[in-house]
């Protein structure tokens, strides 16, 4: 495979940049959570947000299917929420005396899988495939999901009655686990004035509104910069990072250091190794570099590493957060 030269990389970063940009038109203050979205979309990830209601989870999901000139679904989580809910299924047609396949929310580019931690277990265990295949298999039959396929899922952090748990299997399959939280006074103040300015303009050019949603009249703002083909030639540019020996046994070093500690029941997966690998392939290309450097690593090893922990005794975040942050530290540099 032929290595990314400067030239291309610069170029990809652009690319990215212009997304962020008109993802920024409605998520204000958050350039960090952003730049990670856009990391793990180019390396093919998936996003857990663990974080309350209410502080622009939805909107993020949305913005980033817009950017990008991708299709968006949504998934709201219930207990009564079944696996053919979330795939789809075939529903009988009696002009044709067929069954004909009804797509599921799984079929978009972009997909929100809200409150994942309120539905059963078997219904969570249907987006298994979806997520590490991206492809949906229904009463026999496998069908390719769009590309890119890129999930965002969300659960609440402080209310856990009525929930369900992810199981490990699925907590690995997320690249990163992020939150959002509370924006600074500033940044609200600046979220108030263009939710403002988004619905005086709307209403300026109608008299009388066919929407009074005001995050759709924000959500309007945002633009695509890019289109399925131009992501898809991203995602094959992150491939072409160059990744040298050293920054890969560090990899493997760092992920090993948290199968030996005395705190961790069970440490990171294999696949923790190759996702950290290709996560450290995307921030090179957000940084225009054609090649992954050490410090790559150390930014996202505490993003990508915790939830695929297991802890002895106590196992909130962040404990395992902690632990990782400790780990820089005292895992030297290959």
């Amino acid at each position: 495979m032929q290595q990314l030269t400067s030239e291309e990389a610069s170029q990809a970063r652009e690319s990215v940049r212009k997304i962020i940009a008109q993802i920024e038109r409605v998520i204000v203050g958050k350039h960090e959570v952003v730049e990670l979205v856009l990391t793990a979309l180019l390396a093919q990830g998936h996003i857990l947000i663990e974080d309350i209601p209410g502080v622009g989870k939805t909107m993020l999901a949305k913005a980033t299917a817009r950017a990008i000139g991708g299709s968006f679904k949504r998934i709201q989580f219930t207990p009564d929420l079944l696996p053919g809910d979330v795939t789809g299924l075939s529903v009988y047609n009696q002009k044709t005396t067929e069954f004909t396949f009804h797509p599921g929310p799984v079929f978009a580019n972009v997909l929100l899988a809200d409150e994942i931690n309120r539905a059963t277990p078997k219904t969570q265990s249907a987006l298994l495939e979806s997520m590490e295949e991206s492809q949906a298999t229904t009463e026999g039959v496998t069908r390719p999901l769009p590309h890119p396929f890129f999930v965002l899922a969300t659960q609440n952090p402080v209310e856990y009655r009525g929930t369900y748990p992810l199981p490990e299997a699925q907590m690995d399959r997320f690249l990163m686990r992020i939150r959002l939280g509370y924006p600074q006074p500033e940044q609200e103040v600046e979220m108030l004035s263009r939710h403002y300015d988004a619905v005086a303009a709307r209403e300026a050019k109608n008299s009388i509104s066919e929407d009074t949603n005001q995050a759709g009249a924000l959500l309007q703002q945002v633009e695509s910069s890019a289109s399925i083909e131009e992501i898809h030639n991203l995602q094959l540019a992150r491939a072409r990072v160059h990744i040298s020996v050293a920054v890969r046994q560090y990899i493997v070093a760092f992920v090993g250091a948290t199968r030996a500690h005395s705190q961790v029941l069970l440490g990171a997966s294999p696949r923790a190794s190759l996702a950290l690998q290709r996560a450290v392939q995307a921030s090179a290309i957000l940084g225009g570099r054609e090649f992954a450097t050490p410090d790559d690593v150390k930014r996202l090893a505490p993003i990508i590493l915790p939830h695929r922990l297991i802890m002895q005794e106590d196992s909130s975040a962040a404990v395992a957060e902690n632990l990782i942050v400790r780990l820089l530290d005292e895992v030297p540099v290959a």
